[in-house]
């Protein structure tokens, strides 16, 4: 992982790397190709949770992104997303997959549909950036 991605999950609880079982699972979910750099995450820690700056964040395992997702019927009310996480009080994190390279969005859980999904980052690990600088709002 980067040193600088290392800084800014400083005070995170990350968990150890997926397995490759895991992984390969991930590249055969239908309608997804995830992103270079979130994969790269998942190789090096599966998932996790914290504070970035005075933002929460909790990363789902790479085991239960799919379950997750079909848990809060995304491809019902959000088909073109893919919740990978969330801020721990009723909004997700995910890939807006309609455009390539795939953007991040946040979007609440009650009332998720296309039109209440934010655009926060141009990538996961840009994300990460603005939640380190956020004074405690991404929106």
């Amino acid at each position: 992982m980067k040193e600088s991605v290392k800084s800014l999950l400083k005070e995170f609880s990350l968990e150890r790397g997926a397995s490759i079982g895991a992984l390969t699972c991930l590249k055969n979910i239908p309608r997804i190709q995830l992103p270079n750099d979130y994969y790269t995450f998942l190789q090096e820690a599966n998932g996790g949770e914290g504070f970035i700056g005075q933002e929460y964040l909790i990363l789902w395992k790479a085991e239960e992104l799919e379950l997750f997702n079909q848990d809060y019927e995304v491809e019902k009310y959000a088909p073109e997303i893919f919740l990978f996480g969330s801020n721990g009080s009723g909004e997700g994190f995910g890939f807006d997959t309609r455009s390539i390279p795939y953007q991040v969005v946040q979007v609440p859980f009650i009332g998720m549909n296309l039109q209440s999904a934010t655009h926060v980052a141009n990538d996961f690990y840009g994300l990460l950036e603005r939640m380190s600088r956020s004074d405690g709002s991404l929106l």
